[in-house]
């Protein structure tokens, strides 16, 4: 239907935002997340990726951080061995508060909608839509498709039509199912990161 209405260009528009996402969450996880396992955690980079691959799993089939909460706190026991209080506590506030793929996406899905609708957005609105997606990542509710709500709102902000959020139906899903990945590697990671300012402060 929406090729039939706006030509095979929008395809390959398409697949151009697809990848701009898939790229974004990549160097996300394997950058950013390897190089706070490896300086603030002290842990081996390659370990805990083989270790949280199981949560990693569950996040990427069910596409929901609540879903995979049960998963994740298992994983942090049985496999990353962390306290269970820092665990319980920054898994199950992590779930709904720290979806930094839900904010890559949210941003990336509004500039990909102001070019395909030819908005032209100022570098202050630029700027709202990022600080609008990191507060949406916090309040984004962790079930699947979660984040759309969100970005049709950011869209009626800045101008852009958000009926135009029909566009990227067909490709959320998959996209869902990669950032919500990266939400629960977020969540291991950083109860990775706690975990040793909790164990040094214990020694100490």
């Amino acid at each position: 239907n929406l090729v039939s209405q706006f030509g095979w260009d929008l395809l390959v528009r398409l697949g151009a935002f697809v990848l701009v996402v898939l790229l974004a969450l990549a160097i996300h996880q394997f950058v950013i997340y390897s190089l706070a396992i490896r300086f603030i955690a002290g842990r081996s980079p390659l370990g805990f990726f083989r270790d949280v691959q199981e949560a990693m799993l569950m996040a990427f089939s069910t596409a929901s951080s609540n879903a995979t909460l049960p998963t994740a706190l298992r994983v942090a026991d049985e496999k990353l061995h962390l306290p269970r209080r820092v665990s319980r506590f920054v898994l199950t506030v992590g779930a709904t508060a720290n979806q930094n793929g839900t904010a890559l996406f949210e941003g990336v899905t509004v500039l990909f909608l102001a070019q395909f609708f030819g908005v032209d957005l100022s570098l202050s609105q630029q700027v709202t839509v990022m600080f609008v997606c990191i507060l949406g990542g916090i309040g984004t509710a962790g079930v699947p498709a979660g984040s759309l709500p969100v970005v049709a709102l950011i869209c009626g902000m800045v101008g852009v039509p958000p009926e135009g959020i029909g566009l990227i139906l067909g490709v959320d899903r998959f996209l869902d199912m990669c950032r919500t990945t990266l939400n629960v590697t977020g969540d291991l990671m950083l109860a990775a990161v706690v975990s040793t300012g909790e164990d040094e402060a214990k020694a100490a």
